[in-house]
């Protein structure tokens, strides 16, 4: 007699029963998909940095607005790094709009004109909102060291 019988089959199995295989194959080929975008955005930021994006005109309007902060902060005189050399208070874009020790003034930059650059030295019409009084006037800057900074007339 042999021990094989009928009884010694292997029961047959029911597919519901079985949990499905899974590959492995689309994790590998999204991991894939990633790395080749990651990859893309690595490079495009290497090749095409966003600071060589920005224009002497954006530059420019950073400067102004920076200068009328500065201006808020410090009133009619403020620190020497933030302006050109031989800058004169008296003489400031903001001269007559904000008094000598006066501090703590919103000054509002609400539009910009066309700027002109003529190398180093740079103009442009600045609209400007103090106290509910809005001015216009031609503001003259001075590029150092790719830094624009405020002046009274342009730098030689």
């Amino acid at each position: 007699m042999s021990d094989s019988g009928p009884g010694d089959e292997p029961a047959p199995t029911d597919p519901e029963d079985t949990p499905p295989q899974r590959a492995i194959t689309p994790f590998v080929v999204a991991a894939a998909i990633a790395a080749v975008i990651l990859g893309g955005i690595v490079l495009t930021g290497w090749l095409a940095p966003v600071e060589k994006n920005v224009t002497d005109s954006d530059r420019i309007a950073g400067a102004v607005r920076e200068f009328a902060d500065v201006s808020s902060r410090y009133g009619p005189e403020p620190p020497r790094e933030a302006v050109c050399p031989g800058f004169v208070p008296a003489r400031s874009p903001m001269a007559g709009r904000l008094q000598p020790g006066e501090t703590g003034k919103d000054i509002e930059i609400t539009k910009f004109g066309p700027v002109q650059i003529n190398g180093e030295n740079a103009t442009i019409e600045v609209t400007s909102r103090v106290e509910d009084q809005e001015a216009t006037s031609t503001w003259w800057l001075f590029r150092s060291d790719d830094d624009w900074k405020v002046c009274n007339q342009p730098v030689e």
